[in-house]
């Protein structure tokens, strides 16, 4: 069974930050793309952000230039840094491993527990 395990989630204000992580076996890690998705309250499971095994990445337009992907091959784990949070960014982050190396995100493959992520002053 494969356990993606993610950490990193909390209550920040309006424009503070907080660095995601999800560390995945290495079987999986080497050969898949990695990525964060968000469910907010009464909305769908959408993408945020993915990397490709090579670090090629995309972005939701409502992160663009405040989020940024990283992967740490040795540790087989991938960060979620967001930078300038805002209210909207409020949800439940998942992280993902599509069955693919490409940055094509079906919500398919394989999911973390989630972590919470509250932007309120």
């Amino acid at each position: 069974q494969v356990r993606l395990v993610e950490s990193g989630g909390g209550l920040v204000q309006p424009g503070g930050s907080l660095r995601l992580s999800c560390a995945a076996p290495g079987s999986i890690f080497s050969i898949y793309a990695m990525g964060w998705y968000r469910q907010s309250p009464g909305k769908e499971r959408d993408l945020v952000a993915g990397i490709s095994t090579f670090g090629r990445t995309i972005y939701a337009d409502s992160v663009q230039g405040r989020f940024t992907i990283s992967r740490d091959n040795a540790k087989n784990t991938i960060y979620l840094q967001m930078n300038n949070l805002k209210p909207e960014d409020t949800g439940v982050y998942y992280c993902n491993s599509p069955p693919r190396a490409s940055l094509r995100f079906d919500r398919d493959g394989f999911w973390g527990q989630g972590t919470q992520v509250t932007v309120s002053s």
